[in-house]
């Protein structure tokens, strides 16, 4: 499994970005997929999940209201619109694969600056 994310740059305090986390191999669709994020001297945080369906999709509480998670399975690509963007949010945005219960497969991540 290969997860290439893209979509991040330098963005104004109040603007949006759309990452976006291609996955090559089989079988995407049955997996759920998150986002994490990892700020210069934190550790890796969870950012937000979706399910294999899309159905059903998760939060950090620093994400509720502000970023979108969606997946698109016939691209084998899932999504981060991310809105009314902070300093605060500025990190390395990875995307993982979710095998059972834990996010054993992940990308090398794409670079997201605010700027106040």
């Amino acid at each position: 499994v290969q997860l290439v994310e893209s979509g991040g740059g330098l963005v104004q305090a109040g603007g949006s970005l759309r990452l976006s986390c291609a996955a090559s191999g089989r079988a995407f669709n049955l997996f759920t997929m998150g986002w994490f994020r990892q700020a210069p001297g934190k550790e890796r945080e969870f950012v937000a999940s979706i399910n294999w369906s899309g159905t059903t999709t998760e939060y950090a509480d620093s994400a509720k209201g502000r970023f979108t998670i969606s997946r698109d399975n016939a691209k084998n690509t899932v999504y981060l619109q991310m809105s009314s963007l902070r300093p605060g949010d500025t990190a390395v945005y990875y995307c993982s694969k979710r095998v059972g219960t834990e996010y054993k497969h992940w990308g090398e991540g794409t670079q997201v600056t605010v700027s106040s």
